[in-house]
């Protein structure tokens, strides 16, 4: 069959598809984006980004332009390539437990369109055992491709920098299809380190469960110095002065976003819930918003005060509210407070957010839920609670 385009991304409108097809596209290679959210598809047809990339706009215009790139809604496109990205996640649901065949159910939608001698990418993060079910599950049907596990690594926010930077992990069952996989990454200009599936599925899991636990150590400390009346922030500058094997303790704060969490509880998961340190670390990490909460209700008469919060995207100059930590400290105000109000410069989709400057007037207490920029220097005659010292007045409440 006639090959009309090098690439095709599943799921190719998302945060994680995106970046990257438009990045192999501005690399030499044509590349459609399927996805199924057509609002999505027309604005990046439209060469608008559907949400805050830094970079990402000029070189969405680029390859718009060059004709190396397109979106669309119909999955038949992935008949047309010899590569397809497939970047679905895996879920949690309902019950807090990880969804396994979420990737599954996609490559099944997807199959009647696969053919022989294609390379699968799955991209995102997935359950350890879900590459070796979507190997089965196409060989059970008698299609003849290469599926290779290859997370992606990004920080969200980066993506235009990293993808071009950050060593590729690439588990794949052969040597033929890593070969494959290492060179269309490759174009990016990046080494590939080779495992098999199932070792890249617990490195990916394993990166961001460490993570997730580097911030809970520092939660639990904030708490720790907190309970006794000391700033955390002072000692935590101590330490990390000049002492290199103290230099990656973060600071406290909201630790959240899309992955840390679930990844963390798909690692437990995979242990049968053995995993101590990922649950302690999911009690401190989860556990922070109450906590600061019970804190201010024991310096302020909460019940009668109005409470602001500034900033509802997980993590700093962000627009995105994926399992962010501020809607969780909502709804513990919203009980414990008279009225909550919140803002976001960057959050244009949730219609409960005001203006910066009628936060700031109508609260009777501030608090930072996301670390922006524009909170460093603002003027306000309230207090402030700042967990992630982003103000640079300790972090002590």
């Amino acid at each position: 069959m006639r090959v009309s385009t090098d690439v095709v991304v599943v799921g190719g409108c998302g945060h994680v598809g995106l970046p990257l097809a438009i990045a192999l596209a501005d690399r030499g290679l044509s590349v459609t984006s399927f996805d199924i959210d057509e609002a999505a598809v027309a604005t990046v047809n439209a060469g608008t980004m559907p949400f805050s990339e830094q970079g990402a706009p000029e070189v969405l215009a680029r390859v718009r332009a060059s004709g190396q790139f397109r979106a669309t809604s119909d999955i038949a496109s992935v008949t047309s390539t010899d590569v397809v990205i497939v970047v679905i996640g895996t879920p949690v649901d309902e019950h807090l437990n990880p969804d396994p065949d979420a990737v599954v159910a996609a490559m099944r939608e997807c199959r009647p369109f696969l053919r022989d001698g294609q390379l699968v990418v799955l991209r995102s993060t997935v359950y350890p055992g879900v590459s070796a079910r979507v190997e089965r599950e196409l060989s059970d049907r008698g299609l003849d491709v290469d599926v290779v596990f290859c997370p992606e690594r990004i920080a969200e926010g980066r993506a235009m920098t990293e993808l071009f930077t950050l060593p590729q992990l690439v588990g794949a069952r052969t040597p033929e299809a890593a070969e494959r996989a290492a060179a269309l990454f490759t174009r990016l200009g990046v080494e590939s380190v080779h495992l098999t599936p199932e070792e890249a599925e617990l490195a990916k899991l394993f990166t961001n469960t460490w993570r997730y636990i580097k911030f809970a150590a520092a939660n639990q400390f904030f708490i720790m110095a907190n309970d006794k009346g000391l700033d955390f922030s002072r000692i935590h500058h101590a330490l990390t002065f000049d002492y290199p094997r103290a230099a990656d303790m973060p600071g406290p704060g909201f630790a959240a976003g899309p992955c840390l969490l679930k990844d963390t509880m798909q690692l437990a998961a995979f242990t049968n819930n053995t995993f101590v340190l990922g649950h302690s670390a999911m009690l401190v990490n989860e556990g922070l918003p109450l906590y600061v909460v019970e804190r201010m209700e024991q310096r302020w008469p909460l019940a009668d005060m109005t409470v602001g919060i500034l900033g509802m995207a997980f993590k700093a100059e962000s627009d995105d509210t994926r399992s962010s930590l501020s809607y969780k400290l909502r709804k513990i105000l919203r009980f414990r407070a008279s009225r909550v109000l919140c803002t976001d410069p960057y959050v244009d989709r949730d219609a409960n957010l005001d203006s910066l400057d009628e936060v700031v007037a109508k609260s009777d207490v501030l608090v930072i839920g996301a670390p922006h920029a524009a909170y460093r220097d603002l003027e306000a005659d309230v207090p402030v609670v700042d967990v992630w010292n982003l103000r640079g007045a300790g972090v002590l409440l």
